[in-house]
């Protein structure tokens, strides 16, 4: 389950790194409030998961752990986004119409490969209103996260879509390049003129939804690669007219193919991270594991896993060896509540399960990563 850091970090000198809480005031008192715990505060020589799982044994929400912190795709923020999304949409599916057409006529394959390439804008349009959607639906049943990963899985698709594209463009524009036809120059020019602009003003009106999300990034990168794909259209058009060199026309459609293949590729690798299960870009384990064991009571962290439920919700899970005076002395609520309040502070991680146990407890683990 995700990217995982299985060095073990045993009892000892620990790592250098910025501490995290230290304890203040009465321990056993801030453990009081957590009246709940008691049955895991009792966890001596490595009983049960269920008395020494943070969840179970107090993944304290005050902590942080609030789905309420990642704000940003629930309720207007993906309201706004869906109204951007649509505005986006109609823009691309009325040029895209009109291009075809001047595309058949001009006999340009840079327009017609901009047409295939501003279908497959609309499509990923449609298909991140639809994952935007999916995603904003609660979770329920077997569905412990929601459908969150929709918006991962749109962003995949808008990737391998922009690759295929673009091998397909490739192959005519080798055949042009070989025997070049007659291309209408003017009417390339007039056309991609106007989808420069129709392209910018879509690109801006996408510009301000959350580009946080890989499901709005790939809409995104679709329409930006378009609109750098327009503006090479255009200047073959004009070294048609001025030099009637029609081969311009299928470098063009090269130069398209190379901003496809950088934008798909990105989405590919980014969402492929995710579905992979690899850990949040910027958070190396080595030194959340460091700021982990700075907690004076922690003596060892092992099956420290990080992975990305879904663009904007980072998850951390880790099992935690205290010393055994931690549970006698009823710290464990207090001990969780700074666990999480360090994973909220230095690495803006806010979704952590953490199992707190004693030393001998990974004697009983079946599965025990060192």
């Amino acid at each position: 389950m995700g990217a995982t850091d299985d060095e073990h970090s045993g009892p000892g000198p620990r790592p250098e790194a910025a501490a995290c809480p230290a304890p203040t005031g009465d321990v056993r008192a801030a453990g009081d409030t957590h009246d709940s715990h008691a049955a895991g505060d009792s966890h001596a020589a490595g009983d049960s998961h269920a008395a020494g799982d943070s969840h179970a044994a107090g993944d304290s929400h005050a902590a942080g752990d609030s789905h309420a912190g990642h704000g940003h795709h629930h309720g207007v923020s993906d309201t706004a986004d869906l109204r951007f999304l649509a505005g986006a949409l109609a823009l691309i599916v009325a040029f895209m119409v009109g291009e075809v057409v001047a595309a058949v006529l001009a006999g340009s394959l840079a327009l017609l490969a901009d047409a295939g390439h501003m279908l497959t804008d609309a499509a990923a349009l449609g298909l991140s209103m639809w994952a935007l959607r999916l995603a904003s639906r609660p979770a329920a049943g077997s569905m412990t996260f929601g459908f969150k990963r929709a918006e991962i899985l749109s962003a995949l698709a808008n990737g391998v879509t922009l690759l295929a594209i673009s091998v397909v463009v490739t192959i005519e524009a080798v055949v042009r390049l070989v025997h070049p036809g007659k291309v209408d120059g003017p009417t390339v020019i007039a056309v991609a003129a106007v989808g420069v602009v129709v392209n910018a003003a879509a690109t801006f009106i996408l510009a301000r939804a959350d580009r946080t999300s890989l499901n709005i990034a790939g809409a995104f990168a679709h329409l930006l690669t378009d609109a750098w794909a327009f503006l090479a259209t255009l200047v073959a058009g004009i070294v048609i007219v001025v030099t009637s060199f029609a081969r311009a026309d299928a470098v063009a459609s090269l130069f398209t193919v190379a901003l496809m293949l950088r934008a798909g590729w990105g989405l590919a690798r980014a969402a492929g991270r995710v579905l992979l299960e690899g850990a949040p870009e910027g958070v190396d384990l080595s030194e959340l594991r460091a700021h982990l064991l700075r907690l004076p009571q922690v003596t060892a962290v092992h099956d420290l896993h990080a992975w990305v439920v879904t663009s904007d919700l980072p998850a951390v899970s880790a099992h935690i060896v205290v010393a055994d005076e931690c549970f006698a002395e009823g710290r464990s609520p207090w001990l969780l509540d700074q666990l999480q309040a360090c994973l909220a502070g230095h690495f803006d991680v806010t979704h952590s399960t953490f199992q707190i146990e004693p030393a001998g407890h990974a004697a009983h683990e079946a599965a025990h990563h060192e």
